[in-house]
């Protein structure tokens, strides 16, 4: 199946289209040649104010601050810059504390969402300047930013945001390498290396989608199931927060998101044999702090056996100690671990969907929602 194919639903056609999304989102904004990521143009924030910058606040809602919690991974990474992540509904709740040496991003598929966009104009009053990061041209968020990188997924109809999704976590990846070489955090070498890690994205996203049909019949499989436990660890946490969410929001299924290791801290007296627990449990070989929290994760999987949990395990390609252990598992391209939950996402989105589809629902227009909160 391909995005030229038809396709029965919206939501079907926007997870397929994802390949497309992340190549235009990323490709303009970077020079293999040159090693350079360019957002100057965009961020219209001078690279010596840039160079000051103390901290970074990331404000969102929903599936929007899934993306900015990935994001925090990703600029404390490469940038070296602290993070703190807010929901925009709360945002304006606590007084937060915010100087004129720091960013504040918003993050909106179409720009209007009112809790957002009342989260930045507090940051601006508290002197911060702005960057916006939304879907839409020209949307009320992106013209009363500093600067705004768009994502260039296309028009999104279904409420259950896919592709957005993923262009969000690509556009935030391209402003912490930015951020990393504009303050000397990133060398040009390293800076290539990243470069053409990202150009191999959407070739495996690609991949990732010929997972289709197992996906479908992982649905079928449990389709009866009422609540699931969608676990991951670091930067892989706000996958299965996702994960969570998009079964929640178009299957109504009750589904909840956690850290892998605070399972232990109280929901693991959930897990028998009714409850799914879906397990991000890929890895990055050559990076330390992925092979440890694999291997933390290999032991949380074997508890999770003795206690008679049904395991869907999201592994790396080729993985067979996972893949001895799960009842069943989803393979992942290989990926570095800040660009591996671009890839993870994909799977747990349509499992989602064709849960929604067997329960006979109106997947592109779940009960209660709207695309855009233009009220709280």
């Amino acid at each position: 199946m391909n995005p030229t194919t038809p396709f029965p639903h919206f939501m079907l056609r926007e997870i397929f289209e994802q390949p497309q999304a992340i190549e235009k989102t990323i490709a303009p904004r970077v020079s293999l040649a040159q090693s350079q990521i360019n957002l100057a143009d965009e961020v219209k924030i001078s690279q010596a104010e840039l160079r000051q910058v103390t901290r970074i606040n990331i404000v969102a809602s929903g599936t929007s601050r899934h993306a900015g919690m990935v994001g925090q991974y990703m600029m404390q990474e490469l940038a070296g810059i602290p993070v703190e992540v807010d929901y925009a509904s709360e945002f304006e709740y606590r007084n937060p504390a915010i100087g004129t040496h720091e960013v504040t991003i918003v993050i909106t598929q179409s720009g209007e969402t009112s809790d957002t966009m009342a989260a930045q104009r507090i940051a601006q009053q508290k002197g911060s300047r702005t960057i916006a990061i939304s879907n839409v041209e020209g949307s009320t968020i992106a013209r009363e930013a500093d600067g705004v990188l768009y994502t260039y997924a296309g028009r999104e109809v279904s409420i259950a945001s896919t592709k957005a999704f993923t262009a969000q976590m690509a556009v935030l990846f391209l402003l912490s390498g930015y951020l990393g070489q504009t303050r000397g955090q990133l060398s040009k070498d390293l800076a290539k290396h990243w470069i053409e890690e990202l150009l191999l994205l959407p070739k495996k996203a690609e991949a990732v989608l010929e997972s289709a049909a197992k996906c479908k019949a992982l649905a079928e499989l449990f389709q009866h199931s009422q609540d699931f436990l969608f676990v991951g660890r670091a930067i892989h946490y706000p996958i299965a927060m996702d994960g969570a969410l998009k079964l929640k929001e178009v299957s109504y299924v009750h589904a909840e998101g956690y850290p892998t290791g605070e399972t232990k801290h109280g929901p693991i007296a959930l897990i028998d044999e009714n409850l799914p627990v879906v397990m991000i449990a890929t890895h990055d070989p050559h990076d330390p702090g992925s092979v440890l929290r694999y291997e933390k994760n290999i032991s949380t999987l074997r508890d999770y056996k003795k206690q008679h949990g049904r395991v869907i395990a999201l592994a790396s390609e080729g993985d067979h100690q996972v893949e001895d252990l799960a009842d069943h598992t989803i393979f992942i391209p290989q990926a570095p671990e800040l660009l591996a939950p671009i890839l993870e996402i994909i799977p747990l989105q349509l499992f989602a969907y064709h849960v929604a589809v067997i329960r006979g629902l109106d997947v592109d227009k779940p009960r209660n929602l709207v695309k855009s909160v233009i009220e709280e």
